[in-house]
């Protein structure tokens, strides 16, 4: 098994049968923008911890909270800083908090593995406890990124409470081949989190907007906002975008952004409107 493949893992307990199985024809998403503590997972957790008891607190219809991308650390290339993941700390946490609220969690964490390799990791978790997780594809070279960590090559659809989902992160957005709805293998929703920084902000919006529209599915960017150890500005600017590329809700600084995902009215518009079985399958 090739190193690239090895972490490509998916760990989803017998209970999660009950999970998949158990359908709703309105799924409530919540997400979470924030300033994040340089290299400082247990601070990040607190807070991030309490933000999402507040949450669904006031919105407790909520069936799924979206943190933002490397929500415990900021964007940091100190593998001694980032979480191991053999220690599984940030990942018990959301397990905690997801059984006993009720809600899946997701957002991307930066773990140190094993065999030396870092990733940039996004986690689903369930509340029965089950999880998945992706691995960032896109790495942002311009940046270094493709120095500090390994780059992921699985895409990754779960399915939670009758809805499949895509999992992607921040630089992924600009590459739609990964992010392709094909018939055969077809999401509902895509989320992207991320650390989008101010310079480029102006991009984040039209191709969130894109995706939803060239994928016929909702969408939800979660921003985070403040600035790191580097003096970059992240503005925030989290959006809920709906399958026509309309905006559904917009965060404001420290704020949350909210979407309420409509079964029959999607069906209805794939339906009405069915392109993706006029799709390219020459690639």
């Amino acid at each position: 098994m090739s190193r690239g493949n090895e972490v490509e893992v998916t760990h989803v307990s017998k209970k999660a049968e009950v999970t998949l199985k158990s359908e709703k024809s309105h799924l409530h998403l919540l997400g979470i923008q924030s300033t994040i503590a340089w290299e400082n997972p247990e601070a990040n957790r607190l807070d991030f911890e309490k933000q999402i008891r507040e949450g669904v607190k006031k919105f407790p219809e909520t069936d799924l909270i979206v943190l933002p991308e490397v929500f415990t650390t900021g964007f940091t290339m100190n593998h001694s800083k980032i979480d191991s993941w053999e220690s599984r700390d940030t990942l018990n946490w959301m397990t905690r908090l997801s059984s006993e609220l009720k809600v899946g969690l997701t957002g991307s964490v930066t773990f140190r593995l094993k065999d030396g390799t870092a990733r940039n990791r996004s986690l689903f978790v369930r509340p029965d406890g089950s999880f998945e997780f992706y691995d960032k594809k896109h790495l942002f070279s311009l940046g270094s990124k493709d120095q500090f960590f390994e780059k992921g090559l699985v895409k990754k659809i779960v399915e939670f409470r009758g809805w499949k989902i895509l999992l992607q992160i921040c630089y992924d957005l600009r590459f739609p081949c990964s992010s392709r709805n094909t018939l055969e293998d077809r999401y509902d929703i895509a989320l992207y989190v991320a650390n989008w920084h101010q310079a480029r902000i102006k991009h984040w919006l039209t191709l969130l907007q894109a995706r939803a529209i060239e994928n016929q599915c909702y969408v939800m960017g979660v921003n985070r906002t403040g600035a790191d150890a580097n003096s970059i500005i992240y503005p925030g600017e989290s959006f809920a975008v709906d399958f026509y590329g309309g905006i559904r809700d917009q965060a404001t600084q420290d704020d949350v952004v909210q979407l309420v995902c409509d079964r029959n009215a999607l069906e209805d518009f794939k339906t009405k409107f069915p392109v993706l079985e006029d799709e390219d399958t020459s690639d």
